[in-house]
């Protein structure tokens, strides 16, 4: 699919299943001090966190932590209800002194199931797609109230939607009538724009979209990986499941940046940079799920698995 790993399957009943377990466990080898920047429901944690090991936890939603506390159970836990991208995650992650942090990115099929979290495009479903709960713009806002060209720009970038004008200006001459308020409202916007041939896939790309800028998540994703290389302790590692193109370009760009020991233009004839690499890709290429794996959690299809350790 155009630029998009699809991450909409979910598990029955809403059970979320952690995708790449044995990988990142396998990585977390030998480490102490573990970071979950994305806890949701504990699987991965629950993997990790062993006798002498401390975790810190973090997740902005708020119904997650409640679970993960009781998936845990007690043991060296610090509990952060907050996006990991929040000024006091980072303070928290750098007081921390980590030597594994790892991202589970996307959204959990507990979300997904949960017809009021308004992460879905079954029907009637409220356009809402925020990870906390009541906090900031819904789905719904930003279909309201962004221009055409912020239209646009959503689901050029975040869903490599060639037809991302002519799906804003549906929206435009649709909410000038009526809000846009259930799924249902986007469903039928997009299946104008692109044809009567659209289908889930298409969907779920839009939807997901609109999902990354509702929860601010590739700025954020950005904005928190130099904190963490900055908070790990020598020899520490960073590792992101990521199940969307744009996030996994993010992260790539980012962990081959840090590996370079020259990051100067091609035209500068002598190096002014850091002039040294700042630790190692762990993985040549990203791990990605086994056919067993994708049996048994249809979800895990489109996770892909990097890491970089710090020197």
């Amino acid at each position: 699919m155009r630029g998009l790993f699809l991450a909409h399957e979910s598990t029955m009943s809403g059970r979320h299943v952690p995708v790449l377990v044995n990988e990142v466990v396998a990585l977390a080898e030998g480490c102490h001090r573990i970071v979950d920047c994305t806890v949701g429901d504990g699987g991965h944690s629950a993997r990790l966190l062993k006798p002498g090991k401390e975790l810190l936890a973090i997740d902005r939603d708020s119904d997650a932590i409640s679970i993960a506390k009781v998936t845990l159970g007690t043991g060296s836990i610090v509990w952060l209800n907050s996006s990991y991208a929040d000024p006091k995650a980072h303070e928290t992650i750098r007081q921390f002194r980590p030597d594994f942090v790892l991202f589970d990115l996307g959204v959990s099929s507990r979300q997904i199931d949960a017809d009021s979290r308004g992460f879905s495009f079954r029907r009637d479903v409220p356009l809402d797609m925020r990870m906390a709960p009541g906090c900031g713009m819904s789905g719904a806002d930003v279909l309201n109230t962004l221009d055409g060209d912020e239209l646009a720009r959503i689901f050029r970038d975040y869903a490599d939607e060639p037809k991302s004008r002519r799906i804003a200006n549906q929206i435009l001459r649709r909410r000038k009538a009526t809000p846009f308020v259930v799924s249902d409202d986007l469903v039928n916007a997009v299946r104008a724009a692109l044809g009567p041939q659209t289908g889930p896939a298409d969907f779920a790309r839009i939807f997901q979209a609109v999902r990354i800028e509702v929860n601010g998540e590739i700025r954020a994703l950005e904005n928190t990986l130099p904190t963490v290389l900055e908070a790990l302790v020598p020899s520490g590692i960073v590792a992101v499941i990521s199940y969307h193109s744009v996030e996994d370009r993010v992260v790539k760009h980012q962990f081959r940046e840090w590996s370079r020991a020259c990051i100067c233009p091609p035209h500068v004839p002598i190096c002014t940079c850091r002039g040294r690499a700042l630790g190692e890709l762990m993985l040549r290429k990203p791990a990605s799920p086994s056919e067993e794996e994708i049996a048994s959690n249809p979800r895990a299809r489109s996770a892909r698995l990097r890491a970089f350790r710090k020197r």
